[in-house]
Formats: C-alpha cells, sequence, structure tokens
C-alpha cells in the first residue's frame, strides 16, 4: 500500500512521515520511505524546479511507489507537488492508497521557512509563482497551524489506515 503525504513546503511532510517511520518501523519490516527531497537529491541531478520538472520528479515518485507496493511493500511518501492529475493517477493505480494533505497557511510556512524559500525572490516556488493545487480529497487533514505533536500524527495516521491500525492495536497492547 501506499501511503502519500502532501502539503506545501514546511508543512511537516518529512517529519511526519519520519514520525510514522519511527513508530511503526520497528514492527513493520516491510514499511520504507520515499521523501521527496530525498528521491531529488539522489536521482533527479537532471531536473530543476519549474512546473513541468515538478511533475516529472512527481512521476518518477509514483513509478518507484508503484514498484515498491507492488512487492507488497507499505510505502510511505513525503512529496510537495500536488496537482489534481497526479493524485487522480495516485488514486487510479496506487492500491490501497491513502492520502494525507498537511495543510498550513503562509504565515506558519514563512515562519518555518528553513530552505530559505518564501521570504526570498527565488524563482519557482510552489505556492508564490507555481500554483499550489490544493488536494480536495484526500483520506485525512492535518491542520499544521494547530503545530500538532508529529508522534500524535504518527499515531493519527495509523490508526486512519486499517493495515496500520492493527498492527498499532498489537504494539499498544
Amino acid at each position: 500500500m501506499v501511503i502519500w503525504l502532501t502539503g506545501m513546503s514546511g508543512a511537516g511532510k518529512t517529519t511526519i512521515c519520519t514520525a510514522l517511520h519511527d513508530l511503526l518501523k520497528p514492527h513493520l519490516p516491510e514499511l520504507v520511505l520515499l521523501d521527496g527531497d530525498v528521491i531529488r537529491r539522489a536521482f533527479s541531478q537532471d531536473l530543476g524546479f519549474i512546473e513541468s520538472d515538478r511533475k516529472v520528479q512527481i512521476g518518477r515518485i509514483q513509478k518507484l511507489a508503484k514498484i515498491l507496493s507492488d512487492q507488497n511493500l507499505i510505502v510511505l511518501v513525503g512529496a510537495l507537488y500536488a496537482h489534481p492529475d497526479l493524485l487522480s493517477w495516485n488514486r487510479q493505480n496506487l492500491q490501497p492508497y491513502f492520502e494525507v494533505y498537511v495543510k498550513a497557511s503562509m504565515s506558519l510556512l514563512k515562519e518555518r521557512d528553513s530552505k530559505g524559500l518564501y521570504g526570498s525572490s527565488a524563482p519557482n516556488v510552489v505556492g508564490v509563482d507555481i500554483p499550489w493545487h490544493e488536494p480536495t480529497h484526500s483520506d485525512l487533514v492535518i491542520d499544521a497551524d494547530q503545530l500538532p505533536n508529529p508522534a500524535s500524527v504518527a499515531h493519527d495516521i495509523a490508526r486512519a489506515v486499517p493495515r496500520l491500525a492493527a498492527k498499532l492495536s498489537e504494539i499498544q497492547q
């Protein structure tokens, strides 16, 4: 299965994916984590950050997630770009699929801006000069502005995904 976390840069996708991975990996060896930034550094030296390159990047992550999921692995993905066509492809091709939208206000993103994207004149920033397509059919929405504890969010996600909920129940007994 694939659990796909999306949200703008700085929303907390990587932090939440890491918390979920740390919670479950000791009990689910078939759990793998694909972080968009890590995948970009490993495989996408040929891509920039323009919108068309972002689509190619997500396409690569989608294909990798499918290959791993088809081998009965549980794949956690943290990825920024959320064009409706790409998320629709996920629903049609990644089964079972669970989508989490980590929603954050621009003021929170600017406050957290560890990459220096929102306060600069850097080009090709999603949500600034590349449109952010807010997901409309996510299975779970996390409000990052409520400053949720990542470990607590990891438990919330695990409880919302039936395959993970059963394992979480086992762990807690």
